[in-house]
């Protein structure tokens, strides 16, 4: 599947969406560049599938990815079953504009 570099060899980029991951699942709101978000959707997209199975391998590749027990443990008892009749599209970007200091496309992502 194809992705976006974010500028960033593939340690860096893997850190950077797993800080982005467990900030979303933890907050249900952030703010970041376009890229960013549009790059987090597809993983934030993966690990509530890997909720919604909830079997034990699945927690363990979740847990593996998501930075903080806690929130992985909020991710399967509460995310999850938010999501249960859902096949899919679980979260929304909502694009505000540029950043001041460098005109960065900026966007909101959220879950829905």
């Amino acid at each position: 599947m194809a992705h976006s570099k974010l500028r960033r060899t593939s340690g860096p980029r893997k850190a950077v969406l797993r800080s982005l991951v467990t900030a979303l699942f933890q907050n249900g709101r952030i703010q970041t560049t376009e890229a960013k978000a549009k790059e987090l959707r597809k993983t934030a997209d993966k690990m509530i599938s890997l909720a919604k199975r909830g079997d034990l391998h699945a927690r363990r590749q979740a847990e593996g990815f998501v930075m903080d027990k806690a929130v992985t443990k909020k991710l399967f008892n509460e995310i999850a079953k938010k999501y249960t009749d859902r096949n899919g599209g679980y979260t929304r970007i909502i694009k505000l504009g540029l950043r001041q200091g460098d005109a960065a496309p900026v966007a909101i992502i959220e879950l829905v």
